[in-house]
């Protein structure tokens, strides 16, 4: 009898190559970041159709800044234009909208729009999607743990009470499940600063394939790796 196959609850996809896609074809780098925008919202779909409950993507590093001036402009576009025309899609869609980094840097106008964006898809009920933009995992460490310790101070919490899951609750993702599976595309095999402390126990999967080429096929064999796989969380093997 075939097993039934294990969909990830969480995925988390680093989406590499969007560069290196435009260069290969000629076009300016802004081109290949247009067309994996285009990507990351049809393997939202293809991630809600497979069962998927949330997916993280990271869109924008907190090192991506020093890029030249010029991409790092055309990226803020992009995400602008995601944020003003995804209302309608999310509503349709019952998608779930957080995005996690610290927004305090970004422009005003795209932190309205990112408030506005988190506020009118609260209660929706579908796959929770997760954007990082000007995330970085030590970032937001350093800042779960500067709340921490305001609430110390403040006298609401022992220290000696602090537990991984007083950590996790001051995270970006708090009320979040760690991711299951991560992915991340363009042949690199290295975290980035994205998820450290959600990561620890996830499965990892790589291809070389650039993001604006990854399709609903791809995801399709990163889910059928993560059921190769036997997650033991430090376990012994059954």
């Amino acid at each position: 009898m075939e097993q039934e196959r294990k969909i990830p609850a969480h995925v988390a996809i680093i989406m590499d190559g969007n560069g290196r896609w435009a260069k290969k074809r000629g076009l300016p780098r802004t081109m290949g970041h247009a067309q994996g925008a285009k990507v990351v919202e049809q393997i939202l779909e293809d991630a809600d159709h497979m069962g998927i409950k949330y997916l993280t993507v990271y869109a924008f590093s907190t090192e991506n800044w020093s890029r030249p001036g010029s991409e790092v402009k055309a990226l803020m576009n992009l995400l602008r234009t995601y944020m003003k025309t995804s209302l309608a899609k999310c509503a349709k869609n019952n998608v779930r909208i957080r995005v996690i980094g610290d927004k305090t840097r970004l422009d005003e106008d795209l932190q309205a729009s990112i408030a506005n964006l988190e506020e009118n898809t609260k209660n929706n009920t579908g796959i929770g999607f997760q954007i990082a933009i000007n995330y970085g995992a030590r970032d937001e460490m350093r800042r779960a743990v500067q709340k921490i310790a305001a609430e110390v101070k403040e006298g609401k919490m022992d220290a000696r009470d602090i537990t991984e899951q007083t950590i996790s609750d001051h995270l970006d993702t708090a009320g979040i499940p760690d991711p299951d599976l991560l992915i991340r595309t363009c042949g690199e095999e290295r975290l980035s600063n994205f998820l450290m402390w959600q990561l620890s126990y996830s499965e990892l999967y790589f291809t070389d394939k650039a993001w604006p080429d990854f399709d609903k096929a791809e995801l399709e064999k990163a889910v059928d790796a993560y059921n190769h796989r036997e997650r033991r969380f430090g376990g012994l093997v059954s």
